[in-house]
């Protein structure tokens, strides 16, 4: 059984452009999104992305011991799937290229309770929105890809499995205490977003990676406003 990092990236982003190359303390946005899952063991770990970002995008993914997949450019589904079958990959670490405070603590408890459960799909409840990862069987995304129709299904991989729940077994539990603070962002999307992120890296970075439990007291404390 071989599990996979799988980091889905674009820089055709309309909101934010090219919001996976801004920069934050020792490095930017998905630098930090690969550097924060160094230690969860994996076999593969790869960036996911379309045509247009795929030469800017290589070097990048080759300095931090990433895979480089190009695949559709508005199918991301099927892109997930033509890796899977690329890299022989059973189990999915699903995460997105605007989330640098990805935890590494989070995805290793979450992977260790979807394998325990046999699950097809499980992810935290109650993290900030941003830090968390998606867990999904390949076998899952095989029977998304033949049966699902709707554009959003094809554009967010994991729709058609939440909305066909008697058809997989979803976990979804709420977050452990170390990271549990629902009203926290700490994805990339706007400049907003961005702003907030940059303190957070100001503030917390020692040159390894920012953990669940750090951001937590940083919002817990108050320094969100400062």
């Amino acid at each position: 059984m071989s599990t996979g990092i799988f980091i889905q990236v674009r820089l055709g982003s309309t909101r934010l452009p090219r919001k996976a190359l801004l920069p934050l303390t020792a490095g930017n946005v998905i630098q930090h999104v690969m550097r924060a899952l160094a230690r969860v063991p994996a076999e593969v770990r790869a960036l996911l992305t379309d045509t247009h970002s795929a030469e800017e995008l290589r070097p990048l993914a080759e300095a931090e011991g990433y895979a480089l997949f190009r695949g559709p450019d508005e199918d991301v589904l099927s892109r997930y799937c033509l890796a899977c079958r690329a890299f022989g990959v059973s189990t999915v670490i699903r995460v997105t290229g605007d989330n640098p405070l990805t935890s590494a603590r989070l995805a290793e408890d979450i992977l260790g309770l979807h394998r325990a459960r046999k699950a097809d799909l499980s992810h935290y409840l109650g993290c900030p929105w941003g830090m968390g990862v998606e867990v999904v069987q390949a076998s899952a995304l095989f029977a998304a890809e033949r049966d699902a129709q709707a554009a959003d299904e094809r554009e967010h991989i994991t729709t058609f499995l939440y909305r066909n729940r008697e058809r997989f077994t979803i976990l979804e539990p709420e977050a452990p205490s170390y990271a549990y603070l629902p009203e926290a962002v700490v994805t990339v999307d706007t400049e907003d977003d961005y702003s907030r992120v940059r303190r957070i890296f100001e503030t917390l970075s020692t040159g390894e990676p920012v953990e669940a439990e750090q951001v937590v007291a940083w919002f817990r404390h108050g320094a969100e406003n400062a």
